[in-house]
Order: structure tokens, then C-alpha cells, then sequence
């Protein structure tokens, strides 16, 4: 009898402390969130210099942006959260293979769904830094009713539907092999995105926020209105590294949220802090500032035409169909025709020459 007591007081007691833990993560100890069912690794860490990463998907889960890991003495900071909740989980794991120290700072780049929809997997003792309007655009839940995710992710569970067809419809195995692979993705994927509770940041900064992590200085900064109306960029002053989110990535940005003029300005001050290498929320590290005059060059081209269109009365869509930015295939080859997709660029430099946006 003694030693039924014993067990049941011993199991009472393990069930207290997982309530407990549960209660200060939102999940079991060891719990995985939906969408973590993956072939790893989901990330390459790329070492920038000691203790600084960029870490990049590797297609086996998808994550969609890019993260900065940042080293302290003590703990870790991340910049960027991912897709999902399964992304974030997946680079809290994998990230144990780089160092022990806890994840204690996660800073929002901005409030898009591809930049802060894994927030919800830490728990009260990690801060989740971001500027003041990604938080209110978080809390008004802009992040997962926005035109930009329906283009990136709405249209998931047709692209399931397609796999689907095709697997059934192949005949060789190398070929439906292709394909479930790409099926177990994207099921994966969307059962991720699907998971997500948006959570916002619970510490801003409207210009400024200065950490110090033993030797290491990290600087959060809001430089001026770009991709969106909170843009932060986090410089490491000694390192000569900075993470710019969406800010500037090695390639050319979404504009649906886009300050066209002050973008192209806010680039300016971005020119004027004393770095080395670029680790942008998406594409590959990149070093020196020429690409900062690339991205400046597109914009103004970009809004020139803009702005022709909308004085000769043409409709955005249709606009969005004609503009012609081949000028500036030498540093974006990807353009190869006229035309900008998503459309959704043209149509906020339309809001903004109506007077729209303020």
C-alpha cells in the first residue's frame, strides 16, 4: 500500500511540474508544434564571424525568411521568427548543435507573417523585441489578414491538389518519389501555417534600443519608414554586420507596404552606418553597399513610371502589367519582361498619389 502512495504521489508530482511548465510556454516540455514533420536539417548556418550566423532553409521545411543568430556571453538573440510556429521550434533545435546557451531575445524585423508568425513558441522568459507598429499591426491582426499572405500562402492548398494530381497520374518511381517529397512539404506547411496564434512583440522601440550582451553590442534600429512603417535593422557596430529584414534583401523586396521616397531615403541612412556585410531576411550574405544603390535605383524607376501611369488615368492594374524595369535587369536579372509581380506594389503607389496613406 505504502509503495502505491509512493507512485501515486511521485506521479501527481511530475504532472504538477509539466502543468507548470505548460502554463509558462503554452505547451508541454517537449512538444512539438504542428508542421515540424521534416527531413532535417531545415537550416544551413552560415558562421559570419564568431558567435554571428545567418541561418538559411535548406527547402526541407519551409521556413520562407531568413534568421541573424546573434551570441552573447550568456545567451542568444534571433532576429526573425519565420513562417510558422514549426519554423521557429526547428531553429530552436537545430541551433543546439551551434551553441547551449538559451534563446533569450527574438527581435521582429518587421510585422509581415514570414518574419513573426513563430513567435508564439516562446515563452515569458524569452523577449520578443520589435517596433511599436509592428505590434499594433500584430494585435490588429494585419500580419494574417494581409494581401501579402494570401499571395505567398493561399494559395498552398492548391498547390497541394496539384501534387496530388501529378503523383497520381505518374508512372515511374524516381518521378513519384519527386513528388511526395514536394507533397510532404507542402502538406507540412500548410498544417504549420495553419498552427499559427499571431503573437506580438512584448518590448518596442519607436528609434532606438541598445543591447549589451557581455563584449557584444547590438543595436536595434528604426533608420526611417522602407518596406514597412516599422522597419528595425539590427547593427552590430564592432562586428561591421548588419541584418536589414526586408529592408534591403539580395534581390528585389515586396512593396505592398512599400514608403516609395522615404524607402529610397531610409536606404540613405542605412548607407551611413560603418558596415561590412549584409544578412538580409531573404536571399544570400552579402558584403559592401553596392546594393544598396541597386535597390535605390529600382525604386525611383519604379515610382517614375508609377507616377506617369496614375497622371495618365491608367487603371493600377493595368499598370502593374506595363511598367517596365528591364532598365534594371543588369542587378535583377530575374526581370525579363515588363511587368511587376505581385501586382500589389502598383497598387500602394496608387494609394499613396490618391492621398490614402499617410
Amino acid at each position: 500500500m505504502m509503495r502505491i502512495r509512493l507512485i501515486a504521489f511521485l506521479l501527481i508530482a511530475t504532472l504538477g511540474t509539466m502543468a507548470i511548465a505548460a502554463n509558462r510556454t503554452g505547451q508541454t516540455p517537449s512538444a512539438r508544434p504542428p508542421g515540424t514533420s521534416y527531413k532535417a536539417p531545415a537550416f544551413t548556418f552560415n558562421k559570419i564571424t564568431d558567435g554571428v550566423y545567418h541561418a538559411v532553409g535548406t527547402g526541407s521545411l519551409v521556413v520562407m525568411s531568413n534568421a541573424t543568430i546573434v551570441e552573447g556571453d550568456r545567451d542568444v538573440l534571433v532576429v526573425d521568427s519565420h513562417v510558422s510556429p514549426g519554423g521557429a521550434w526547428a531553429l530552436r533545435e537545430e541551433l543546439k548543435a551551434i551553441t547551449p546557451k538559451p534563446i533569450r531575445w527574438v527581435v521582429n524585423s518587421h510585422y509581415h507573417f514570414d518574419h513573426s508568425h513563430g513567435n508564439q513558441i516562446y515563452g515569458p522568459e524569452v523577449e520578443i523585441i520589435g517596433h511599436e507598429f509592428a505590434r499594433a499591426q500584430i494585435l490588429a491582426g494585419k500580419s494574417q489578414d494581409s494581401p501579402a499572405r494570401e499571395f505567398f500562402v493561399g494559395g498552398v492548398p492548391a498547390t497541394i491538389k496539384t501534387l496530388e494530381g501529378r503523383l497520381a497520374a505518374a508512372t515511374d518511381e524516381k518521378t513519384r518519389a519527386q513528388i511526395e517529397e514536394q507533397l510532404a512539404i507542402q502538406r507540412n506547411h500548410l498544417e504549420g501555417t495553419n498552427a499559427v496564434k499571431p503573437t506580438p512583440p512584448t518590448m518596442t522601440l519607436t528609434r532606438k534600443m541598445t543591447l549589451f550582451r557581455g563584449g557584444r553590442e547590438i543595436q536595434l534600429l528604426f533608420l526611417g519608414r522602407g518596406h514597412t512603417a516599422g522597419d528595425v535593422v539590427v547593427f552590430l557596430p564592432k562586428e561591421r554586420v548588419v541584418a536589414t529584414g526586408d529592408l534591403l534583401v539580395n534581390g528585389t523586396s515586396y512593396m505592398g507596404d512599400a514608403f516609395f521616397t522615404e524607402w529610397i531615403q531610409t536606404i540613405e541612412v542605412l548607407k551611413g552606418l560603418d558596415f561590412d556585410t549584409v544578412l538580409p531576411g531573404h536571399g544570400a550574405a552579402f558584403t559592401g553597399k553596392a546594393k544598396l544603390d541597386h535597390w535605390q535605383a529600382y525604386m525611383r524607376d519604379f515610382w517614375e513610371q508609377a507616377q506617369k501611369f496614375h497622371k495618365a488615368g491608367t487603371p493600377w492594374e493595368e499598370a502593374a502589367k506595363l511598367v517596365d524595369l528591364r532598365g534594371q535587369a543588369a542587378n535583377y536579372p530575374a526581370i525579363r519582361a515588363p511587368g511587376i509581380t505581385p501586382n500589389h506594389a502598383m497598387r500602394r503607389a496608387y494609394e499613396i498619389l490618391d492621398g490614402k496613406v499617410k
